[in-house]
């Protein structure tokens, strides 16, 4: 690699993986924020096991981020070096875009190798190891989903608020029973209580003291005129279920969090013949697995197809303003998942072979960014 080598992809190394580093920060808290910001504040997570947890979310981050990182760092050098001359220099030189383009083919190469090890081994090991600690964490300080002076809808179909809260004694507390249109038909309130785990049933058990209960017409709840009665009961217990919250101690382990050899080994079991399952059954199934290794290989290849589109168009873009080169950069990696998704869609119908037609978008790409490569050497 000679000096101009060298110096193209040094600048475009440094430029991918600072755009890199970008967009998977913004997922990154983005992602915290969706599942990790509630639990810290209810006291159900400490902090040191949050950030352990968003450290695992990294391989998630980067397997997304690579594709769009990598086309935005090159759409920016090549644009700098097209609107300060350098390509016009080098052309002028006698040599061709494909020279030019060398260094930064090699670097795509490498992140495909780099995505392919991510997406099929440290990403599904990653998530598993996410689901299966926050599952825990969360199962560890059950109590914590009643947090006081909080109306808290964590719990389908019930509202609930406590006052005060001194580990497991509640004060002042309330509890409302909505229907399917969030309308309250039955309530009831203690001066005191006691909220206890039942780890065997995996529910929170309230024993409340002095309750006063109100039950509504089922049919006109809104009706304060129809209201049953109220009750008096000097105790009274409810049952919160948390298989829905905290899970039942193990997590379902989703197909796309599956290592490589797992999803061989999965293929080959189909492979066997099943008389619990049909044939359509296992055809399905069998789908299912390819449309996944397939999903994860192209998502790798996406890099290089990004590459190919984003070396044509930098040069031609001859802007300063990076702006431009951004918008272009984001309107194709979002066209390009949009179209990943769709086909992600047809998983039930494999006659259509959605594996295979997960590699269009790609193929697009690619013939899309050679044509333009064809056309910018021959000008």
């Amino acid at each position: 690699m000679n000096l101009i080598h060298r110096h193209i992809f040094a600048n475009v190394l440094l430029t991918c993986a600072a755009s890199v580093a970008m967009f998977g920060f913004v997922v990154m808290i983005g992602s915290a924020m969706k599942d990790l910001l509630g639990h810290v504040l209810a006291g159900q997570l400490a902090v040191d096991t949050a950030v352990h947890l968003v450290l695992l979310t990294v391989p998630v981050v980067v397997s997304y981020a690579l594709p769009v990182g990598m086309l935005t760092g090159i759409l920016l050098v090549l644009g700098r070096m097209s609107s300060d001359r350098e390509i016009t220099a080098l052309r002028s030189s006698g040599l061709s875009v494909a020279w030019i383009s060398a260094p930064i083919i090699f670097l795509a190469l490498l992140g495909v190798a780099a995505t392919l090890l991510i997406n099929f081994e440290f990403m599904p090991r990653a998530k598993v190891a996410y689901e299966t600690e926050l599952a825990q964490a969360v199962r560890q300080n059950p109590l914590g989903f009643i947090t006081p002076k909080t109306f808290v809808h964590d719990f389908p179909g019930i509202v609930i608020y406590a006052g005060d809260k001194k580990g497991a004694v509640l004060k002042d507390f309330w509890l409302w029973e909505l229907d399917g249109q969030n309308r309250v038909k039955r309530s009831a309130r203690a001066d005191t209580g006691r909220i206890d785990f039942d780890e065997k049933n995996n529910k929170l058990v309230l024993t409340l003291q002095h309750v006063q209960a109100e039950v509504r017409d089922d049919k006109d709840p809104e009706n304060f005129s129809a209201v049953h009665g109220a009750a008096a009961m000097d105790q009274a217990t409810f049952d919160l279920p948390l298989q829905k919250l905290a899970g039942t101690g193990a997590i379902r382990v989703k197909q796309k969090w599956l290592t490589f050899s797992q999803l061989m080994g999965a293929w080959r079991r189909l492979q066997q013949p099943d008389p619990a399952l049909s044939p359509a059954q296992r055809e399905k199934q069998q789908m299912a697995v390819q449309l996944t290794i397939q999903e994860k290989s192209s998502a790798a290849f996406s890099v290089l197809s990004f590459t190919l589109l984003a070396i044509p168009l930098g040069i031609k873009v001859s802007r300063k303003e990076t702006s431009a080169n951004f918008v272009i950069g984001l309107a194709l990696f979002m066209g390009y998942y949009f179209a990943t998704f769709t086909v992600g869609w047809l998983d039930n119908h494999p006659g259509l072979r959605p594996d295979l037609l997960m590699w269009l978008p790609n193929l697009g790409l690619q013939a899309l960014g050679l044509r333009l490569f064809y056309k910018l050497d021959r000008s």
